[in-house]
């Protein structure tokens, strides 16, 4: 792999996989990691491998073609940096070589082929590059192979490949549910003692597909897969369910192709393994695995260690021609205020999501005012940003809905009120009117915002300026601000 640092750059991956060959084009903006492009053909290299032990003809034929397209596709963009790996399929298929060989030949691309360890590992470092706080248990899901690796809170640690993938299970024979269980146990007993826990992080299409097929059930009003949670109780419902189906019906789901149809049975009794064996009590899916991985790990040590919430958080306000000096001042107008409000999330998990609510501040700033209220809350609780759960999208929503103007009852009540508590949902709405009560004080100038300061004393909300700028700054829209601002923390205003 080349020495290269990347940051602010356009970057591709491709993935070939057992299943699926893929290419992603991401651009970076220092931390925050945003995909622009994904394509994916779901070849099937590996199908064949355990009768055969090389790769499926017809896989290759379909590989060759998506290939040929990915290497045109690249020649157009020219991103600054293009990394290619393969994963189980090519590695232990006899005729592996001669596929890299082959690709390079007609394709010009070099892949990298990557070791059991080695795909476990940067699945793990993708995990841990899309939610830093990860602790527990990566598990990569792939057409031939299951990787484990241990995610100890600081970095990963040692993990290992099983053949557990569909294709493995499969091994050219049909579905018999007591004979894969058996072949699962074998594997996963002399190692289980290594990988309990009590979290699993899930990475690949197969997860995925399962945790769509879960939302469906419970009617789940947010579609966005990552970071999703399910109980144990939950997951084996669905992973029941789906072994249970024909290929047939369960192509009939929302969300679930034809080709992922084939193989949903035996994720789902993996799945359901995995939970007994490893004492599993929470699943938390991860739309990042190997290719951003591979990506994290060519950033450099200071951007690796950011924060990517508030890295997101900045570039998408950045967009809107915000004054890079406005969050830093709205974080530091609003924390006397911020400090009178009951903790939700942790002391420190408070503080990173208020500093994200001032980057978002002027998120609506080149929006039509007649739909900014709505596109903004939208945008933020659907972002694709990463390092931030599905409660806390609905409170950085439901504060950037009350920093516009919004009714407490937020444009997609039936979301928020499913995903967020009273109390979380009565801090993200004083957060947001605080942040609006001074963006409109100041006219978004942290020079005249610092002129003006917030209190919460003796059960009153107190508004002061500094000498000469009382007619200013505290006017009737501050007045008016400011009132709703302590109605919603139960105070009292004092001018």
């Amino acid at each position: 792999m080349p020495d290269i640092t990347l940051t602010d750059r356009d970057i591709a991956a491709i993935d070939i996989g057992s299943n699926s060959v893929r290419l992603v084009l991401y651009r970076l903006e220092g931390r925050a990691i945003w995909t622009v492009y994904n394509e994916k053909v779901l070849a099937g290299l590996g199908r064949d491998l355990p009768t055969t032990r090389k790769l499926s003809p017809e896989g290759v034929v379909m590989a060759m073609t998506a290939l040929r397209r990915f290497a045109a596709v690249l020649e157009g963009v020219r991103p600054d940096a293009t990394l290619i790996a393969a994963t189980a399929a090519v590695r232990e298929a006899l005729d592996g070589p001669e596929f890299c060989e082959r690709v390079a030949a007609e394709t010009g691309l070099q892949i990298r082929v990557l070791s059991g360890e080695e795909e476990a590992q940067y699945a793990a470092m993708g995990v841990l590059a899309g939610a830093p706080l990860a602790h527990g248990v990566s598990a990569d899901m792939g057409g031939a192979s299951l990787e484990l690796t241990r995610l100890n809170g600081d970095g990963v640690e040692n993990g290992l490949t099983l053949p557990l993938g569909p294709f493995a299970l499969a091994d050219g024979k049909a579905f018999d549910a007591e004979r894969i269980k058996a072949r699962i146990d074998q594997a996963l007993k002399p190692v289980a003692g290594q990988f309990k826990s009590e979290r699993l992080y899930a990475v690949g299409g197969a997860w995925r597909t399962l945790a769509q097929v879960q939302m469906g059930l419970k009617s789940y009003p947010l579609k966005v897969v990552h970071q999703y949670q399910m109980s144990a109780d939950e997951a084996l419902e669905t992973a029941r369910l789906v072994a249970q189906q024909s290929a047939a019906s369960l192509a009939k789901l929302p969300g679930v192709s034809k080709k992922r149809a084939e193989t949903l049975p035996y994720a789902g009794l993996v799945l359901e393994a995995l939970i007994k064996h490893l004492g599993l009590k929470q699943i938390e899916m991860s739309a990042w695995g190997v290719r951003e991985g591979l990506l994290f790990e060519t950033l450099d040590e200071a951007t690796r260690t950011a924060d990517p919430l508030l890295a997101g958080c900045t570039a998408l306000g950045g967009r809107q021609g915000v004054a890079p000096a406005l969050p830093g001042a709205l974080n530091g107008w609003i924390s006397e205020i911020v400090a009178a409000l009951p903790e939700v999330f942790g002391e420190k998990r408070d503080a990173v999501l208020v500093s994200a609510a001032c980057r978002l501040a002027d998120l609506g700033a080149r929006l039509h005012p007649d739909h900014r209220l709505e596109l903004v809350f939208d945008q933020v609780l659907r972002a694709p940003v990463a390092g931030i759960s599905h409660t806390e999208r609905a409170f950085l929503a439901s504060a950037m809905n009350a920093r516009y103007g919004g009714a407490p009852a937020t444009p997609q009540p039936e979301v928020i009120d499913r995903l967020l508590d009273a109390a979380a949902a009565k801090r993200a709405r004083a957060i947001g009117l605080a942040i609006r009560l001074a963006c409109d004080l100041s006219g978004r100038s942290p020079q005249l915002m610092a002129n003006a300061t917030a209190k919460v004393k003796g059960g009153d909300l107190r508004l002061t300026a500094t000498e000469g700028y009382a007619d200013v700054l505290l006017g009737e829209q501050t007045k008016k601000r400011a009132k709703a601002l302590a109605e919603a923390m139960d105070l009292g205003l004092k001018i």
